[in-house]
């Protein structure tokens, strides 16, 4: 059993951690992460993160090229989030 100073060091910590979790990224600021079943999580483009397997990431990637097309040639019909 745990001694009550090492509960209280781990309580404190998880205090801290849980008011980092709790401020808001900084708007306009991308970050990633690894979540906890492996995957890619990218935060910072919206309200929630955007999260693939690697191997979707690679083939989403690989396809860039054809995206940017496919958004030039919709842009009329494409909102744009206001900042």
């Amino acid at each position: 059993m745990a001694n009550p100073e090492d509960l209280l060091a781990e309580i404190a910590r998880l205090k801290a951690e849980n008011e980092n979790l709790k401020k808001p990224a900084a708007k306009g600021v991308i970050s990633y992460k690894v979540s906890d079943k492996g995957a890619v999580s990218v935060y910072g483009l919206g309200r929630f993160p955007v999260t693939l397997y690697k191997e979707q990431w690679e083939k989403l990637l690989d396809r860039s090229d054809e995206l940017r097309k496919f958004i030039a040639d919709n842009e009329a019909n494409l909102k744009k989030k206001e900042a």
